[in-house]
């Protein structure tokens, strides 16, 4: 792999503008593509293989034109203090309002509060629900506009009115996201470089990255169901990735430029070496990502293969847009000293490459080692305290994540700003905390010798059971065969209680179907995220162990060795069980919450930890492998274990540090804006990134190798002949092209 990126490397070199226009035409073409193409849909929460989407596919066969996925809007009525719904002026409001509503487009019903009893004991509250024909993305801006039409006028008669449910959406806030995380991530990058163009370089090339895959996510919304917040985690990943893989191949240029080598040679080198590691460590990203979709849940498929499209892209442009860049500017990514060295012809001077450039990775400014080497010293000196604090420090953060509890926080988790919100407390206030997440139970009587009188035993069964207010009459189908109660708990949409209420249900099933011939299914929003919730908790574990079953197969075929992969697996469930951790501490106990901008705590959303656990192990193998090739490298030489990890860290530490930094930056600042998911995703990506590049990497990787000793990189030797090699550290060219001034091809263009 090594040989083939060094030959592609000097070609990309070569043919600089070709690769250029090449590019330039795949944005152009990419834009147009998403310029024509369809609006992205809305989120779906349907799932096959669960109980809650069994029984919406039941009503939709047995209901036909009832869409059991239709939208719905709750709108609610609080009178003013010391008044009720009911008096005259209120219930002409609330009529007016249901009248118009019923008109309105693609609206099925609209049920008045004062026909169906819903209308709160002390008369203060009542609800009317507006039920449509087609799902929330199929409706039409002219629907849309009727109903806040009816609920401005409602107002006006003093009326506080305000609406929730799935025909009601309100656009999250937008942050400072992209902008900010780029930002930082140019200020990193010049202090890493000390050079505007060597900061600018990754930047541009991340952003062409970006541009690529935010374009074609958007062309293909449409056909394969890419919603608004798959584009945003591709950003979000893509960036963070693309800057660092961009980043890696640069340092690594600047390098070989140091050692004398001419612009074309070092640039091969760079990316037959740095590329090689970038190659392995986008793929095993791309593979967690698209490992996502064996889980069998549509969403979750669709941020793992739109993320994964997007780190696939980022390696990509590192791989040849940045060798191409490099041919134009050579010199300009250049430190200030080296670039004075440097000889006309572009190639730095001898007393540059032994001397100057030498020195400069043995010491820092005022004759100082550099903080990395300073730091692994003290490392593989005080090993095993080191590796005590960062286990015992790290398990302690993964404790938390033992309370993990999944779910889909809907209305109660927006800001007080919102409508929907509003509504949602008015309705609590008003009926109780579970009006807002009523149960659906769909009976099937096809086989009951009496339907109506099943379908009452059933109603009387659910209406019994404890934790249930009260239970809809029935509603049957036109052939007699299907009937629909609405259940109500006593307890709120996402708490424990709920949880349990439905498991109680559904436990009574086999003794109801037994006396009575018809069989039920319990559905309905809340329902349907409590099945979600455990489907993604029962999938949890083995994905986690498929994942790190992977790790250490790769890490064994890189590293060749048994131990190395056995401590980065432990490295990676450290990291991940305390970032699991810090995201249960704040966003589920409240802990810190406000300083984070989180308006509400709740359960953990549900596909969150198996989308974290994929992108952590490939952010985890990106450091694992451009930090331990370098010491493995030093190691293959002939050093020391203490040295070929004080040389490891002289080499990667400071831009492996910068990296991290950027990748937190990057995923930080979607914090400030956008919706729950990408919340969330961006604290536990920015926490994860801290804990296993400053914590695992930087401490208890050197500390463990320390104490391992020659034993780290010991390998049986049956295993080491049924394993395939890959030349990651690109050992096979330095020997190839051993001699700094061996003889290169010619440039066109006289360097800058």
């Amino acid at each position: 792999m090594a040989t083939f990126l060094h030959r592609a490397a000097r070609w990309a070199f070569r043919k600089r503008r070709t690769v250029v226009l090449v590019w330039l035409a795949v944005i152009a073409a990419a834009v147009v593509g998403a310029v024509n193409a369809p609006a992205a849909p809305e989120e779906s929460s349907s799932m096959p293989g669960i109980e809650s989407q069994q029984a919406f596919d039941l009503i939709n066969e047995r209901f036909p034109g009832a869409a059991a996925d239709g939208a719905q809007a709750r709108i609610v009525f609080v009178a003013k203090d010391g008044q009720q719904v009911t008096s005259a002026g209120n219930r002409a409001a609330i009529d007016q309002l249901v009248d118009a509503a019923t008109k309105g487009p693609q609206v099925a019903q609209a049920t008045s509060p004062f026909t169906t009893d819903a209308v709160s004991t002390d008369g203060t509250t009542a609800y009317a629900t507006v039920t449509y024909k087609v799902p929330a993305d199929d409706l039409t801006d002219a629907s849309k506009a009727a109903l806040d039409k009816g609920i401005e006028q409602a107002r006006r008669s003093g009326l506080t009115v305000e609406a929730g449910g799935s025909a009601v959406s309100s656009q999250p806030e937008q942050g400072l996201g992209e902008a900010l995380g780029v930002v930082v991530a140019a200020v990193v990058l010049v202090i890493t470089f000390g050079s505007m163009a060597a900061a600018g370089l990754p930047l541009l090339t991340a952003l062409l990255g970006i541009a690529v895959s935010l374009a074609g996510i958007t062309a293909l919304s449409s056909a394969f169901g890419f919603s608004s917040s798959v584009g945003q985690l591709a950003i979000m990943l893509g960036l963070a990735v693309g800057i660092d893989y961009s980043l890696f191949v640069v340092s690594r240029y600047r390098e070989e430029r140091a050692k004398g080598r001419p612009a074309p040679e070092a640039t091969a080198m760079a990316v037959g070496t740095a590329g090689s590691a970038v190659v392995f460590a986008g793929l095993t990203v791309i593979i967690a990502l698209l490992g996502l979709s064996v889980i069998g849940v549509p969403m979750l498929t669709k941020m793992g293969v739109g993320s994964a499209f997007a780190v696939l892209v980022g390696v990509l442009v590192a791989l040849t847009v940045v060798p191409a860049l490099l041919g134009f500017w050579p010199n300009a990514v250049l430190s200030r000293r080296t670039r004075k060295a440097t000889s006309h012809d572009g190639v730095p001077t001898t007393q540059t490459a032994s001397g100057n450039g030498a020195q400069e990775n043995k010491v820092g400014r005022g004759g100082k080692a550099p903080l990395g080497v300073r730091w692994a010293r003290f490392v593989t000196r005080r090993a095993v305290p080191v590796l005590l604090l960062s286990v015992v420090g790290l398990g302690a953060l993964a404790i938390p994540s033992l309370d993990l509890r999944l779910g889909m926080p809907g209305d109660e988790a927006k800001s007080t700003s919102t409508t929907e919100r509003r509504a949602y407390d008015a309705l609590a206030d008003g009926f109780g905390p579970g009006f807002n997440g009523p149960l659906t139970v769909v009976v099937d009587t096809k086989t009951a010798h009496d339907p109506k009188a099943a379908v009452q035993a059933v109603s009387d069964q659910i209406a019994h059971t404890k934790g249930v207010v009260s239970v809809s009459p029935p509603r049957f189908n036109q052939a007699g065969n299907a009937a629909i109660l609405s259940a109500v708990p006593s307890t709120a949409p996402t708490s424990r209680q709920t949880q349990d209420l439905v498991r109680s249900i559904r436990d009574e099933r086999p003794a109801i179907a037994s006396a009575t011939g018809a069989d039920f299914k319990v559905t309905g929003t809340t329902a349907l995220n409590i099945d979600i919730a455990q489907k993604m908790q029962d999938a949890l574990a083995p994905y986690l162990a498929v994942i790190v079953s992977l790790a250490m197969l790769l890490l064994m075929i890189v590293f060749r060795s048994i131990l190395v992969p056995l401590k980065a697996a432990l490295g990676f469930l450290l990291s991940v069980g305390a970032a699991l951790g810090v995201i249960v501490l704040v966003f589920q106990q409240g802990h810190g919450a406000a300083a984070f901008g989180i308006d509400e705590t709740g359960p953990i959303i549900s596909i969150m930890p198996l989308f974290l656990v994929g992108i952590i192990f490939g952010l985890a193998m990106d450091y694992q492998v451009f930090l331990v090739t370098r010491i493995r490298e030093a190691h293959l030489h002939g050093e020391g274990t203490g040295q070929s990890i004080v040389t490891g860290f002289r080499h990667s530490a400071r831009v492996v540090g910068a990296a991290a930094v950027i990748m937190m930056s990057v995923f930080g600042a979607f914090m400030t804006g956008g919706e729950n998911l990408v919340k969330m995703v961006g604290f536990g990506l920015a926490g994860a990134v801290f804990f296993d590049a400053f914590i695992v990497r930087m401490a208890f990787v050197p500390a463990v190798l320390a104490l391992l000793g020659k034993r780290a990189w010991q390998l049986p030797r049956w295993l080491d002949e049924l394993l395939p090699r890959v030349d990651v550290e690109g050992e096979t060219l330095v020997q190839q092209t051993a001699t700094p001034d061996a003889p290169s091809e010619p440039v066109a263009v006289p360097y800058r």
